[in-house]
């Protein structure tokens, strides 16, 4: 419980720095990272961007209309191009800053799983990111 605590210390005072880095350079920088805590087996998502929890609350709940296994199969596909394009900065830019470990093996269960996709639904509605083609027919 006290590492959990101390991680979220961390990650509060990296985002108060990165929000003051964003205002100042105008550059936009993302972050997401799965975390699991070591007493058990729940895993969390850290979503280092001030819009994506008002756009998440937008959105419908996870459980009245798709599976967790719906959020899966597309999170597996979003994640695999999401890290070909952090591991190619000279084709794709320095916006995918953080590797997503992501396991389609685990179960993350519905919740995580929601928010990971719906993340992505974040970058392609706010920063117009099509990182699937099947996203190309879905307005901004």
């Amino acid at each position: 419980m006290k590492k959990l605590l101390f991680l979220l210390a961390i990650t509060a005072v990296l985002f108060a720095c990165k929000s003051q880095k964003k205002a100042v350079t105008g550059d936009v920088k993302e972050k997401v990272e799965i975390t699991a805590d070591n007493d058990s087996t729940e895993y969390e998502l850290v979503v280092m961007d001030p819009g994506f929890e008002s756009f998440l609350i937008t959105q419908p709940y996870p459980k009245n209309y798709y599976s967790n296994d719906y959020y899966r199969n597309w999170n597996y596909q979003y994640v695999t191009e999401w890290n070909y394009r952090h591991d190619n900065p000279n084709r794709y830019g320095n916006f995918y800053e953080t590797r997503i470990d992501y396991d389609p093996n685990i179960d993350y269960g519905i919740d995580l799983n929601y928010r990971l996709y719906q993340y992505f639904q974040f970058i392609r509605k706010e920063y117009g990111i099509v990182l699937l083609p099947r996203d190309r027919h879905k307005g901004r």
